[in-house]
């Protein structure tokens, strides 16, 4: 009998120790890159479930197992990809590092609240919706530098932001605010903070050149300053997409549209922000340049024209149509 028991104990070692060598010693996993994301708050068994069910290790119970013999060390949530057949040690380490994806999100210059939304979509951060309700809601994150701020318009800074997918909307408006802020130090924004953003909006959508955004600013501040209409396009689409009647172009219902932001119709500066500007148009906001202008159209080349007078920038105008017209009949 005692020969039997010993028998049995030896045979259930060896199947014990082949289980663990087979668990643990043998790579298996996807040749392709497969993504596998481990949610927030989930327990270790929903992990392990997790895991197996995608194919990164074969056992559940193993990777439980191995979990209790490392100390239960803390599990991280996020987005793992693996690429790769891997043995049970290297997959439990990466999670318990959190060798997460990252993402990489990427906002333009001048791009508005709803190009970084469906941004932030096309990357797979999050809804579009999401992220707009947001940046038109939480405008606490600001009110210390806009209290009139009637959303984050203009404080989502433009640059290249690292993001996974556990973060939330919240979570990315505030980095972007936050790269806003330094942004803010750096050129020496203090005061006026309102205006001088809401007009390095515009600056920013009406021109891509550096040199000429200091100009523009002058102009508009002219105008201002002898109480005529801004007259900006970029505004006049921001009152449409703002209205969800934005078709891809500018119509003459669009231009007697009334919005507070269609600056055809209405004196002085939008209510807000049109934009999200980068430091060389708040430079520009801040700094404009003293001239006599009030206008100035594209001269078809990529820069602009300017002129003093409604005559001269009819001229100027006309030789910016003749262009357009000669360049779409080549």
């Amino acid at each position: 009998m005692i020969r039997f028991l010993i028998k049995v104990l030896f045979v259930a070692l060896v199947v014990g120790v082949a289980w663990l060598a087979y668990g643990v010693l043998l790579p298996i996993g996807p040749a392709q890159e497969t993504l596998v994301q481990l949610k927030p708050g989930s327990t270790a068994h929903r992990i392990a479930e997790t895991l197996q069910t995608a194919g990164i290790i074969r056992s559940g119970q193993m990777f439980l197992l191995w979990h209790v013999l490392h100390g239960r060390r803390p599990l991280k949530a996020g987005e793992y990809s693996f690429d790769h057949p891997a043995k049970l040690d290297e997959v439990y380490d990466r999670i318990t590092r959190g060798d997460i994806v990252v993402r990489a999100l990427v906002i333009p210059e001048g791009f508005n609240m709803f190009d970084i939304a469906a941004a932030v979509e096309s990357a797979g951060l999050g809804k579009r919706e999401d992220f707009l309700e947001v940046a038109r809601t939480e405008t606490v994150l600001v009110h210390d530098l806009d209290p009139k701020a009637p959303s984050l318009e203009g404080y989502l800074f433009p640059d290249t932001y690292h993001f996974t997918r556990t973060q939330s909307a919240h979570d990315m408006v505030a980095a972007m605010v936050h790269r806003f802020r330094q942004a803010a130090r750096d050129v020496g924004l203090k005061k006026d903070v309102h205006n001088v953003v809401t007009m390095a909006s515009i600056v920013e959508k009406e021109t891509s050149v550096v040199d000429e955004r200091a100009v523009i600013a002058g102009v508009f501040y002219n105008r201002l300053a002898q109480n005529m209409v801004l007259a900006t396009d970029p505004s006049v689409i921001y009152a449409a997409l703002l209205n969800h009647r934005y078709r891809g172009t500018i119509y003459e219902s669009d231009l007697r549209f009334d919005s507070p932001y269609n600056t055809y119709r209405r004196p002085g500066l939008p209510p807000g922000p049109i934009s999200n500007p980068g430091k060389p148009s708040l430079q520009a906001a801040m700094h404009p340049a003293t001239t006599e202008y009030l206008y100035f159209v594209s001269d078809n080349q990529g820069h602009h024209k300017f002129s003093r007078t409604a005559s001269e920038h009819a001229r100027n105008v006309s030789a910016y149509r003749k262009a357009t017209a000669q360049s779409v009949n080549r």
